[in-house]
Formats: structure tokens, C-alpha cells, sequence
């Protein structure tokens, strides 16, 4: 089938020659590297611009553009900007490129809102909203944590949680620690500094102190978890891969009531020793389709990271996909699942 080129034209309204700069960048920086990613071409005179292109690539270009405009006289546009909107626009639908509503699902925190990007991150806020358990499962760099830490704090800020609870299996990376001096709290501090920098972000490093300090923010590690019931809280356990079968079950068994739960991991980065079977690939067979229970599976396609780290995961996918492959990706990235799950 021949793939025919399209011309669009776009007025950008209201004309701000202040907001047309940002929006492009120096020298048309910006417009460069939407051409580049998207495959078009991009032409202005002031605020009349002409897109020419692929429809879906074109289409995904104006919505960027424009999207990137109604940024322009509230915030400087970096090329970190731009990539991420135009990640976004790489997961929609051709034919819901230019459908969706103005006003999307966001999440409030007290010092910013939180904007999903891609089709995998919204169905995963709303599996978090409406699930009492939900799992986030995918490659580095598709903001499974970010997403669910934001989503703590805005439960906490709502009232609707009385506080938020951290855990993370200490299991190393291939490196050998030793012996951590502190108390408990510094102990596991460097395994939870992923979801520290959330929190910093959107409450500030003050009140997230002061909250650890009035244990409304609790760090609990997972092999401290056992006997307990945690109630009315919002419970995040990062790097689930890294669980054996047994912490996962003693985990998920920690629920209290008005409690939810959220767990996210990538199983294709497991660091348990080989003859361990890892808690999260376990559990994804068991519960699916339990009611109540959403699984969303992020791919590289989800990632909003620098470009590259894409690139990197599918090369990675490729080689494990083998023969050999010690640890092959299961099924989960094909979206199985609940009916939140995506792809």
C-alpha cells in the first residue's frame, strides 16, 4: 500500500510572538525535533504553520504543537518538554489523535499536577482509583512509581488514607552493600530513593520530613512486614520482581480495611538468585482475574524517559527473547489481565 503525504495548516491563537519563541526554540530547536521523531515537516510564517507528512504523523504533530503552545506563557519549553509530549502522542490512536478531551485525567499533588502520558499510564491511575489492588508491570522508565507515589499523595491530601507506607525488598543489584550504619529508617533509605525524589517533588522536603517524623509516611521494610495489618493506608511496594513467592503472598496478605495497595515491578530485571522463582511473576498468573484487581502492563512503547532508554529495553526484549534467555518475558506484555490491563 502507498502511503500518501498530507498537508496540514494550523493558526495559533492568540498571537504572542514571546509564546511562538518558546514554542520553537532557538533556532526552530524544538520544531526540529518533532520533525525528527515524527517524520514530517514542519514550516511557520508567525503563527500560521504547515505541516506536511504521513496523516497520523502530521495529525500527531499539530496536537503537539499546539499542546506545546498552551504551555508557552506559563513555563520555559525544553527539549525534555517536547520529548515527553511527543511520546505521548506516539502511543494515541491514529484516529484519536486530535479526538481526546481538554481536560484529561490528572493527578493533584500540593506542589504540581500530574499529567498521564500515554494510554497505559491513564488506565493505570484509573485501576488505582477504582481497585483496591493494583499492579503496575513494565520496562524502566515508564513511570510505574512516580505514577503510584503521586497517587499516594493524593489520597493522603484527600483525607481518604490516614497515611502512606513504603516497601521495597532489600535485595541488591549485583552489588554487595555491607553493613549500613543508622537505624532502620537509614537502612533502607538508599533502596527507596526513587519514591523519596517523588515525594520531594510534590510535597517539598520539608513536609515530607515532617511526615516521616509523625510516621505518616511509614518505611517499612518487606521482611519487617509480617504479622501486621495495615489500615486506612495507602501501601506501595516497589521493585516486586526482587519478592520471592513467599514475601509476596505474606504482602499482599497486609491489607487492612480502607487500605489499597499498589505493586510495580519489571520482571525482565530480576536479582534474586537463579533457583528463586520471583513473587510478582508468580502472582500475575494467579490473580488474574480476580475482581478488584487491576494489572496495567507498561512496554517500551510507555517509556518517558530520554529516547534512547525506548531503544534500549527493545534491544534487550530482542536478545531475551532466545533461545537461552535465562529469564523470557512473560505474557503480561501482551496487557493479559483485567479489563485495565493495556496491550
Amino acid at each position: 500500500m502507498t502511503l500518501t503525504t498530507q498537508t496540514h495548516e494550523l493558526h495559533l491563537e492568540p498571537v504572542n510572538n514571546e509564546m511562538l519563541a518558546n514554542l520553537c526554540g532557538q533556532f526552530d530547536a524544538h520544531l526540529r525535533q518533532i520533525e525528527k521523531r515524527l517524520g514530517v515537516h514542519i514550516s511557520n510564517r508567525g503563527n500560521h504553520f504547515q505541516v506536511v507528512g504521513q496523516r497520523q504523523s502530521s495529525l500527531a504533530s499539530i496536537k503537539v504543537i499546539k499542546e506545546l503552545y498552551s504551555l508557552a506563557d506559563k513555563e520555559r519549553i525544553d527539549p525534555q518538554r517536547v520529548q515527553l509530549y511527543l511520546q505521548e502522542a506516539g502511543m494515541n490512536e491514529p484516529e484519536r489523535i486530535l479526538e481526546e478531551p481538554a481536560i484529561e485525567l490528572s493527578i493533584k499533588t500540593p506542589r504540581k499536577h500530574i499529567r498521564p502520558r500515554g494510554a497505559t499510564q491513564r488506565a493505570f491511575i484509573k485501576s488505582l482509583r477504582g481497585n483496591d489492588l493494583s499492579f503496575g508491570v513494565g520496562p524502566a522508565g515508564t513511570g510505574k512509581t512516580y505514577v503510584a507515589v503521586a497517587c499516594a499523595v493524593e489520597a493522603l491530601e484527600q483525607d481518604l488514607v490516614r497515611r502512606i507506607v513504603l516497601v521495597r525488598p532489600a535485595v541488591e543489584a549485583g552489588e554487595h552493600l555491607g553493613f549500613l550504619p543508622g537505624d532502620l529508617t537509614q537502612k533502607v533509605d538508599p533502596y527507596l530513593r526513587p519514591m523519596y525524589d517523588a515525594l520531594y517533588e510534590m510535597l517539598g522536603y520539608e513536609k515530607v520530613a515532617r511526615l516521616i517524623e509523625n510516621n505518616i509516611i511509614e518505611i517499612a521494610p518487606l521482611a519487617f512486614m509480617r504479622g501486621r495489618s495495615l489500615n486506612e493506608s495507602f501501601i506501595i511496594l516497589d521493585e516486586a520482581q526482587n519478592t520471592t513467592v513467599e514475601q509476596m503472598k505474606m504482602f499482599l496478605t497486609r491489607m487492612g480495611f480502607g487500605s489499597c495497595a499498589v505493586v510495580t515491578g519489571d520482571v525482565t530485571q530480576v536479582d534474586l538468585p537463579r533457583q528463586k522463582l520471583s513473587g510478582l511473576r508468580h502472582v500475575l498468573n494467579i490473580l488474574d482475574g480476580v475482581e478488584g484487581i487491576g494489572i496495567s502492563a507498561f512496554s517500551s512503547k510507555d517509556v518517558v524517559r530520554h529516547p534512547m532508554v525506548q531503544r534500549i529495553v527493545d534491544a534487550y526484549e530482542l536478545s531475551e527473547a532466545g533461545p537461552d534467555s535465562p529469564h523470557p518475558d512473560p505474557s503480561i506484555s501482551e496487557g493479559r489481565g483485567s479489563s485495565d490491563s493495556i496491550r
